[in-house]
């Protein structure tokens, strides 16, 4: 089966598409024409650069290398989870770097190791791609559960203090802003899960039949890669807010005022 390249000259004719949210922004006034046209510019030239890189770490494939690529994108899905949250970087940083690392990376050996059967756990076609699909799902997890735990305690800082005040442990009184944000944060995933199949047919599934895998192969590694993502997105939120505590909290179960600081 024939493999399809797309040239530079046809991906031109992919970005006459933008035409259509253009003409939409400007007949309704919604102002997304240059945020529109800056986001799709920066992601092609980012992509660009970004396949140059992977091209030369496919070909060169050291364990190490591959291994500090993942590292590197673990650092920036941290950061960028705390940025997004408004909560701040210094104090949440360490405790959201680590639970993000541990959880992402040990299900990806797990699925390489017990589910692919890899000889080499840090093959760099197989590490990259899978942990890029976890660590962005996980990203947006940590983003909606950490920002509405921390938020919406500030939001109901009566109601927490008073559960305080009563002889409720610190455990006992974030317990129902804990169990709310991770249900949100795992909401969109399980919305994914129940509509793969029938609604739509996701991006990995997609690209592995489009690269000219057989239909049945796709399915086997996209419920692998569905399950992985559900379970990392889960433990990865739940380590954050848990682990956060120490720097979060004082020692009377007080939230830590300069949490909510925005710092760079």
């Amino acid at each position: 089966m024939p493999i399809y390249d797309i040239s530079y000259t046809s991906l031109i004719f992919c970005f006459f598409l933008l035409v259509i949210p253009i003409f939409i922004s400007r007949k309704f006034r919604l102002e997304l024409e240059k945020s529109t046209l800056e986001a799709v510019f920066r992601m092609s030239i980012q992509l660009f650069f970004a396949g140059l890189f992977l091209n030369f770490i496919f070909n060169l494939n050291n364990g190490l290398l591959n291994l500090a690529w993942v590292g590197l994108m673990i650092f920036f899905a941290s950061y960028t989870a705390i940025k997004s949250a408004d909560l701040n970087v210094k104090k949440l940083f360490v405790p959201i770097i680590i639970s993000i690392a541990f959880s992402n990376l040990a299900i990806l050996l797990y699925v390489n190791k017990f589910v692919i059967n890899l000889e080499n756990l840090l093959d760099a076609r197989y590490l990259i791609p899978i942990a890029g699909m976890l660590l962005g799902n996980a990203l947006r997890g940590n983003v909606v559960g950490i920002g509405d735990f921390y938020n919406d305690i500030k939001r109901n800082e009566n109601r927490y203090l008073y559960s305080l005040s009563i002889g409720a442990g610190r455990y006992e009184a974030v317990i129902p802003y804990l169990r709310k944000s991770l249900r949100a944060a795992i909401k969109p995933t399980l919305a994914n899960i129940y509509s793969i199949g029938i609604v739509a047919l996701p991006g990995m599934m997609t690209g592995q039949i489009l690269g000219g895998a057989s239909p049945l192969i796709a399915i086997k590694y996209q419920i692998t890669i569905m399950v992985a993502i559900y379970v990392s997105t889960l433990l990865s939120t739940t380590l954050s807010i848990l682990t956060s505590f120490r720097t979060a909290f004082d020692d009377y179960g007080l939230v830590n005022k300069e949490l909510y600081e925005k710092s760079s």
